[in-house]
């Protein structure tokens, strides 16, 4: 996709392509909040971007240079979604069809797997309030747009604090999960990188190694922070929808490559189109 000055902002994508509210509400990110106008302001890799939509584009305010260097590989835009299709039924389908634009963000390994530690048994209201509360505490200050953000805190600093010193963030039993976790990474004993670059199994099973990370956190860490696509986490929402409309033995591998683009098409429509108005804990 070839980015190009326009009147306001740098254009980003066709809104066929990447459509901002639905890739950034439907649960993978925590860090990306819409203004009164519609305007996302966000803040990943230590870098702050707005991004909105203005007819059938997208536009994004940022550092001309982040936006090669970071944005672009942030957002996958060299992936053509519009190409990866599942023969699954009509429900998935209308997944699909109901989900057309959202991309996998390949987010910063450790703010995935912090934040989805922090997600277990959580609703995203409440979820981003205390990654909100982390990252203003213990997060580096940048000014972008008028106003002071915060960067999500590294592993190693969180890695020095003790479980009551996150008291803050009112996160209750997940305090210790994070910081074993923050010291698991700081020292090597889990190696993200190389996760990422090894076999899905292989993965999972690193990953629930931790204390507090079973299944379907695993899975979320996997899909959004090792971009493992392979990633299918279960929730309540997906719960609902497997029981309703998929096979008593249904085998997410069964979808291919690409079984967590799908879950993400299931987990939006359930979530926001089909089933409910999304308050529910994940």
């Amino acid at each position: 996709m070839q980015h190009r000055a326009e009147k306001k902002g740098i254009k980003l994508a066709r809104l066929s392509e990447f459509d901002p509210v639905k890739t950034f509400e439907c649960g993978q990110c925590f860090r990306w909040n819409a203004g009164e106008n519609g305007v996302y302001t966000g803040v990943a890799m230590g870098r702050a971007a707005r991004v909105w939509v203005e007819k059938d584009s997208v536009y994004i305010d940022a550092d001309e240079k982040d936006i090669s260097e970071i944005w672009h590989d942030y957002f996958d835009l060299d992936r053509d979604y519009g190409s990866i299709v599942f023969n699954a039924g009509e429900y998935l389908d209308a997944c699909v069809r109901y989900g057309s634009g959202i991309r996998i963000l390949r987010q910063d390994r450790w703010e995935a797997l912090c934040s989805f530690i922090i997600s277990q048994c959580n609703n995203i209201p409440r979820i981003k309030r205390i990654i909100e509360t982390l990252c203003s505490k213990f997060g580096e200050p940048i000014s972008a747009f008028g106003e002071t953000l915060f960067t999500f805190p590294s592993a190693e600093r969180i890695a020095a604090l003790k479980a009551e010193d996150l008291a803050p963030l009112r996160c209750g039993y997940r305090a210790s999960y994070i910081i074993d976790a923050a010291r698991a990474v700081s020292t090597g004993a889990l190696n993200l990188d190389e996760l990422a670059a090894c076999d899905f199994d292989t993965a999972i099973k690193a990953l629930k190694s931790l204390k507090g990370v079973g299944d379907k956190v695993a899975n979320c860490v996997a899909l959004f922070g090792l971009h493992n696509m392979s990633g299918f986490p279960i929730d309540i929402w997906m719960k609902r929808a497997l029981e309703k409309y998929f096979p008593k033995n249904f085998d997410p591998k069964s979808l291919g490559p690409y079984a967590g683009l799908a879950q993400q098409y299931i987990f939006f429509y359930t979530r926001n189109g089909k089933e409910g108005k999304g308050n529910e804990k994940l």
